[in-house]
């Protein structure tokens, strides 16, 4: 793809720059012929529903909406009252990245936990809980998840069985914020809803991972979506020309690009791991999804930027975040890493 006549660059900043992988934009202009009834009272809906039902299963219900901080505000509004709240970690999506919209829209609490690899455990769970529940405090009523977690790394399912019983034992739900879900699954080398673990409500999503625009949120647990089709209009969120988010997932699942492409960034972030690890470069978290978190001297971070876009993650210990994305090629991950060569010579 060129830009102004130039080659468009491709960086390791974020999987949410990335273009919209070829067969998503088929599926869309597909879509666009004729007329249908909108607001998902359509045939390429209805598809991509049983679609949605076939991987996650027969008693689930899915809601597509237009981005992943509304799927997961709509997660917590449409079970959540407004005296309890929600565990997570301080690094989670809903407590750092949505603007409050969570507190806002929702109008429940968050209570975070700090952690070192932005994973939730059993044992951090209790103890965060241990003091609440009284007239006092809000009720804690949720465990949120993010699968990946915000530092790529990937619970095990024996990690979100553990985190599944502590909810069943309290009588919590567990909701998984899987934004780059099939980044986990194909990690995990297992399917969609594995990955999910035993989870009540899922935040699915594609826009990192080669579409365009829309998110799901699937609530596995369906006794739970009692008026979440109005929610979704109330907290706007209802796409009107449904069928263009629905065009998207249809190819997604159905045609398996969310494997595709989830497995070629996985596999370009291994590859950055280790050609960033001849130059000396450990990563500072493991490398299991499609992201790599790398401690580098601030001098040679500012050098680099000159050339790369990406973002510094941890100014306190110097580590930057590079995000591998289904559009990258090995090409990319090679000049990259020997532009990082030539200044680690330098410098």
């Amino acid at each position: 793809m060129e830009q102004n006549g130039k080659e468009a660059p491709r960086w390791f900043a974020s999987d949410n720059n990335a273009s919209i992988h070829p067969a998503i934009l088929a599926a869309i202009e597909r879509a666009n012929r004729g007329h249908a009834i909108g607001y998902g009272e359509d045939p390429i809906t209805e598809r991509t529903m049983k679609l949605f039902k076939e991987t996650f299963g027969a008693d689930s219900e899915t809601y597509l909406v237009w981005n992943g901080t509304g799927a997961n505000v709509m997660a917590i509004s449409a079970t959540l009252r407004p005296w309890e709240g929600i565990v997570c970690v301080e690094h989670a999506h809903i407590s750092g990245d949505e603007a409050g919209a969570p507190e806002r829209i929702a109008g429940v609490k968050l209570f975070t936990v700090h952690s070192d690899d932005a994973k939730l455990r059993p044992e951090t769970i209790r103890e965060r809980v241990a003091d609440l529940g009284w007239v006092h405090s809000n009720l804690p009523r949720m465990v949120s998840i993010s699968q990946p977690t915000e530092f790529g790394t990937v619970y095990s399912l024996e990690e979100l069985a553990a985190i599944g019983a502590l909810c069943r034992e309290k009588d919590f739900l567990l909701h998984v914020d899987g934004a780059r879900l099939s980044n986990a699954a194909v990690s995990l080398g297992v399917g969609l809803r594995e990955a999910a673990g035993p989870a009540d409500l899922l935040s699915f999503g594609g826009t990192k991972n080669g579409l365009m625009c829309g998110e799901a949120l699937v609530f596995l647990n369906p006794s739970l979506t009692r008026g979440a089709g109005n929610l979704r209009k109330s907290i706007l969120q209802l796409a009107s020309k449904m069928r263009f988010v629905s065009a998207q997932y249809e190819a997604y699942l159905g045609e398996g690009i969310w494997k595709e492409n989830a497995t070629k960034s996985n596999r370009l972030a291994r590859r950055l791991e280790s050609a960033v690890g001849a130059l000396g470069i450990v990563p500072a978290l493991p490398v299991q999804a499609n992201g790599v978190f790398a401690a580098i001297p601030r001098r040679l971070r500012e050098a680099l930027l000159e050339k790369w876009f990406f973002y510094p993650f941890d100014e306190s210990r110097n580590i930057v975040r590079w995000m591998c994305s289904w559009d990258n090629e090995d090409s990319d991950v090679d000049t990259f890493v020997r532009d990082l060569g030539s200044l680690v010579a330098k410098h």
